[in-house]
């Protein structure tokens, strides 16, 4: 399998999403998708059984910041059309999480032969979308630069429960000089359905992280002499919260292996 980067082949980024999700699904591409098919949102998955998704799409609706909904799936349905053309959601992603009573049994490419015709699949929205912003504005993102995911923390943030769905937020986390600091507040403020303007900056320590080098998702963080830790709201928010509800059948992606959609970063920005 070729499992090369975009910064290694140049040409990553430059493909389109329709590209990157056949790649998904013929097990070429598995590894993050952070940098890949630039101008195009990413979504968070959260895929379970029906009789769940009431409680959840109000869990949504009461976390916004944490869980933006950018599409809902009918029970039993594969493709996403306001997201997309020809995807599917059984294989589009390049690796999957199975929970199984709260944990997570196993990693996997392909879904398709656990899908029911019960599971309810919430796209949501994810801070990868407004990195683009950020490199065309000229603002380093330093995990896309060094070929590594971005580092994912749990906080002692609680969210607002809903049913069985509780815990505490997850922030993803990018250095930036103070310049640039201030310029990643600017631009991700303009876009709401990827998490928005960061939660906090600086001080880890006020967020329960107590050890900035070793997040509980993603890879050890890249900072550079004077750079200020910025965190925003992350979709693997709800991964914590299935931990918790202990459902005994769950699907998410696996952090940072996002589904790549067909909606333009643009039509997330406001204006």
């Amino acid at each position: 399998m070729n499992h090369t980067s975009p910064d290694a082949t140049g040409h990553g980024a430059l493909l389109s999403s329709h590209q990157l999700r056949l790649r998904c699904r013929t097990g070429e591409h598995q590894i993050t998708t952070s940098g890949y098919a630039l101008g195009y949102a990413q979504a968070n998955l959260v895929i379970l059984p029906q009789q769940y998704a009431g409680d959840f799409l109000r869990f949504c609706q009461l976390n916004q910041k944490a869980c933006p909904l950018l599409y809902v799936s009918e029970p039993g349905q594969t493709d996403a059309p306001p997201l997309g053309q020809d995807i599917d959601i059984r294989r589009d992603t390049p690796l999957y999480r199975l929970y199984q009573h709260g944990e997570c049994s196993r990693e996997l490419a392909d879904i398709s032969a656990l899908w029911r015709d019960d599971l309810v699949t919430f796209y949501i929205g994810c801070s990868f979308s407004f990195e683009e912003e950020l490199i065309s504005a000229g603002v380093p993102v330093r995990h896309i630069d060094h070929q590594r995911n971005v580092p994912m923390y749990l906080t002692n943030r609680p969210l607002q429960g809903a049913g069985p769905f509780q815990g505490n937020m997850v922030v993803s986390m990018r250095g930036f000089s103070p310049a640039n600091a201030i310029r990643a507040v600017q631009i991700t403020s303009q876009m709401p359905k990827v998490h928005g303007a960061p939660v906090h900056l600086s001080a880890p320590e006020q967020l329960g992280i107590a050890n900035l080098q070793q997040p509980e998702f993603g890879d050890a963080p890249v900072l550079e002499d004077g750079d200020i830790p910025v965190f925003w709201a992350c979709g693997v928010s709800p991964q914590a919260a299935l931990m918790n509800a202990r459902l005994p059948f769950a699907i998410t992606h696996s952090p940072g292996h996002m589904l790549v959609t067909d909606l333009p970063n643009s039509q997330l920005r406001f204006g």
